[in-house]
């Protein structure tokens, strides 16, 4: 028997000779090394016979592992790695290959978690390989399966070396499949569902293990180098799920994010929300730049799909979405970044529309949408901010609309107006205010609700506020601001200022006499500082004079207001005088102010800060009627002289009054208030404008001499063709309410004195054009036909009398 089982061997083919000799008689001793190199030698020598081979030791392999017979299994597994190792350049390898997939196959089904480690490392060593011919039939459904069940092992004994086992298969899986779009499509609904809550779930220890190892640290119970030696589970699962993301293209990583987003929903895992921020800033960082944005919308789709949920997981999810919204704004430009800021307003428009009263978890959610918006805009540039703040501002409901849902929704959307507002940096305010923006803004610088009038009075202070003092004028006070920083306004400041400085300050007198809550005056009383400060300069001081003269004559004036609303505004008065009197740096306008304050400490001290609160001051211990303490127009304007200022807009011009229509995209101009005084004259009896300046052209019948503005460039003559502004009106209204008191109260001898000279010139003029006309009459006929030939010579008779009929 022993002599026909050695000629029945010697029959047997050469490469099942050389495959049985690498097997040791005792197990333990493992795989015999010079048997092994004999084999590898074969198989390099004769390609064809790999096959053969690899299908031998699967089926000794298999045998092996039905007898329980472990070790001699391993060592099948392990000549297979080096055949596989050796021979990888081979064109004959894919036939071999299918049967070393059947022998991973074949250790990973059995119950031994060694075979199931020692099978899981193979893979990975053939996952590194680079194939040059592609397998169109090789399929890895299998593999996916059993590789994420590995990754929720709950063995006990070896729990985290299945683990990483298969986190190990799952990225050679990965990387086997994603780069060759020939083999089977990974990216597919049903594997990325079982690969992706598989990471995700040995990730989810990743914050505790890291406190855990933090604290070690810090006891030195561990050390830097075993910490930094030592691959965990949830270190290696996160380093999988970066190589995911990173390889996925634009039409995958919707593939990607939804299991991410199902797992976190179904394991309840959006609060708190540690966890689910700090797996999608991995997912933010890890994914193409380009295609950061889809993270974001797909966020955002899932805050649509749980507007039912409740006010914490939406405020968690919100959260989330301000943490990584920062990330994938510098990737996002026009359509797409204004796209994300709709939907953000979407949602706050959503929780204002389905709550009757807001809770503090909805204004939690509110919030955080609101500060997503702020991170949002504050990566982006300037003047992407300024469309993004126009985009809002054109969203928020009209005043017209004044229910309570109405109101709510105005202030959440002027708050998110006021967080991209703080996060701009003004240069220009011709750039930070343009006139589609301001108008809108200070429409609702009128709204009726204090809250609304307070936002858009931050809004102001944000965009207005270029050098910080916000802060340092927070408080009305008389008293110097020590820390009050400054520097002379820009030529552009100053057109600004010309062109809307006064429906600017005119929305702010609105502002101030619609309530008397302090922080609303406050608010309103810190606006007007800062366009003080910001603007401040010779050619400005006259209209913010008249501005303060408004604030003092709507505390005088208008009745339906409270005493103690009226004693606040006067407050607020006296204490913008002495702020502009300080950084317009004018002495005397200084010491004026000075002495109303003494005079008001005096006798009403009422009448300065601090502000006084409606409900705990007696309004009948209050005396409005103090006209003495009041500020003059005369004594400010003879202040301006005195230092050597122009103040002619101030003597001539009427403060500013209650419920003036505005209209921004007017440039108001006051240089054209004295070229008004010239083309609007429509009496005689106004002796203070009269122009002596009189030829024989105004006298002349039928023409009249049109006075042309003192600017001859092409914005004057503009102006001069226009119709009168509403400041030109109310100058022309002051005019002639001077003219009618001059008449009704001036002394008779004061009147003729005035009206003498000017009767006197008249007369002198007309003597001399009757003059004139007695030597023409007195031509004989025979010098006519001379003066005939001279007129034809000469220009005719309208260019040489009239020439200012054709300036323009």
């Amino acid at each position: 028997m022993p002599g026909c089982c050695g000629c029945c061997s010697a029959l047997r083919p050469r490469y099942k000779r050389l495959v049985d000799n690498i097997f040791p008689v005792n197990p333990e001793d493992g795989l015999v090394k010079s048997n092994m190199e004999k084999l590898t030698f074969y198989s390099l020598s004769s390609p064809d016979k790999l096959d053969r081979i690899g299908e031998y030791l699967y089926q000794k392999a298999t045998k092996d592992i039905n007898r329980k017979r472990y070790k001699l299994a391993e060592i099948a597994m392990e000549a297979m790695d080096l055949l596989l190792q050796a021979c990888h350049a081979q064109t004959t390898l894919n036939l071999f290959v299918e049967s070393f997939l059947r022998m991973v196959q074949k250790l990973l089904e059995d119950s031994n978690p060694n075979l199931k480690i020692m099978a899981t490392n193979s893979f990975v060593k053939f996952a590194n390989i680079n194939e040059d011919t592609p397998s169109y039939h090789r399929r890895y459904d299998f593999f996916i399966s059993k590789f994420s069940s590995m990754c929720h092992s709950d063995s006990h004994d070896l729990r985290d070396s299945l683990r990483l086992a298969g986190i190990k298969g799952l990225q050679g899986v990965i990387r086997k499949t994603v780069s060759d779009d020939l083999v089977e499509n990974i990216w597919e609904a049903q594997h990325m569902e079982k690969i992706v809550p598989s990471l995700l779930f040995n990730m989810q220890f990743c914050v505790n293990v890291m406190f855990v190892k933090k604290n070690l640290l810090a006891s030195g119970d561990l050390t830097p180098v075993e910490d930094a030696t030592n691959v965990t589970p949830p270190v290696l699962a996160e380093e999988v799920l970066r190589e995911l993301v990173g390889r996925a293209s634009f039409g995958h990583i919707r593939s990607v994010l939804k299991p991410l987003l199902t797992h976190l929903d179904r394991h309840e895992l959006w609060v708190p929300n540690t966890f689910a921020i700090h797996t999608f800033r991995i997912v933010m960082i890890s994914i193409q730049p380009q295609y950061s944005y889809t993270v974001v919308e797909t966020l955002m789709q899932h805050l649509d799909n749980n507007f039912k949920s409740s006010p914490k997981t939406r405020t968690s999810l919100a959260v989330v979405l301000s943490k990584i919204i920062a990330i994938a704004a510098g990737e996002s430009v026009g359509p797409s970044a204004l796209d994300i800021i709709n939907n953000l307003l979407t949602h706050l428009r959503t929780s204002v529309s389905t709550t009757t009263e807001i809770t503090p978890e909805e204004s939690q959610y509110q919030e955080a949408l609101i500060n997503a918006l702020g991170e949002f805009a504050n990566h982006h540039p300037d003047y992407q901010k300024i469309e993004i703040m126009l985009f809002i501002m054109n969203t928020v409901p009209d005043l017209s609309k004044k229910s309570k849902s109405d109101q709510m929704l105005q202030n959440i959307l002027l708050k998110s107006l006021l967080k991209v507002g703080n996060q701009y940096s003004t240069v220009s305010f011709e750039k930070a205010f343009p006139a589609s923006f301001l108008q809108p803004l200070l429409r609702m610088a009128r709204a009726p609700h204090d809250p609304t009038r307070i936002i858009v009075m931050q809004i102001f202070q944000a965009l207005l506020d270029r050098h910080q003092n916000e802060k340092v004028l927070s408080t009305v006070s008389v008293k110097p601001y020590p820390a009050l920083s400054q520097e002379p306004p820009s030529r552009s400041d100053i057109i600004f200022t010309h062109k809307y400085g006064a429906n600017i300050m005119q929305a702010l007198i609105d502002s101030m006499a619609l309530s008397d809550r302090v922080d609303a005056l406050t608010s309103s009383y810190n606006t007007a500082a800062l366009l003080i400060v910001e603007m401040s300069c010779s050619e400005t001081v006259q209209e913010f004079l008249l501005f303060i003269l408004g604030i003092q004559q709507v505390a005088s004036t208008v009745e339906t207001l409270g005493a103690v609303h009226r004693c606040n505004l006067h407050s607020i008065a006296i204490a913008l005088l002495v702020l502009i009197s300080r950084v317009s740096g004018i002495n005397n306008l200084l010491e004026y102010a000075q002495k109303i304050i003494e005079a008001r400490r005096e006798e009403a001290i009422y009448y300065l800060p601090p502000l006084l609160e409606p409900k705990k001051v007696v309004t009948k211990n209050l005396n409005l009627a103090l006209p003495h303490l009041s500020i003059d127009k005369l004594a400010l304007g003879e202040c301006l002289q005195n230092a050597g200022m122009d103040a002619q807009r101030l003597n001539t011009g009427a403060p500013y009054t209650l419920n003036q229509t505005d209209n921004p995209g007017h440039r108001h101009s006051w240089v054209e208030s004295v070229s008004n005084h010239m083309t609007q004259r429509n009496s005689s009896a106004d002796l203070t404008l009269y122009n002596g300046d009189v030829d024989s052209v105004n006298s002349s019948p039928g023409v009249c001499k049109k006075a042309l503005s003192p600017e001859y460039n092409f914005d004057a003559m503009k102006r001069a063709l226009a119709e009168p502004t509403e400041a030109a009106k109310r100058e022309q209204r002051e005019r002639q309410m001077q003219i009618v008191r001059t008449f009704r109260e001036g002394e008779f001898d004061e009147l003729i004195r005035r009206t003498e000279p000017k009767h006197d010139l008249i007369q002198n003029r007309l003597n001399e054009l009757f003059n004139s006309l007695a030597v023409e009459r007195q031509i004989t006929q025979s010098d006519s036909k001379t003066a005939q030939l001279q007129t034809t010579n000469e220009k005719p008779v309208y260019e040489t009398k009239f020439p200012e009929l054709f300036y323009y």
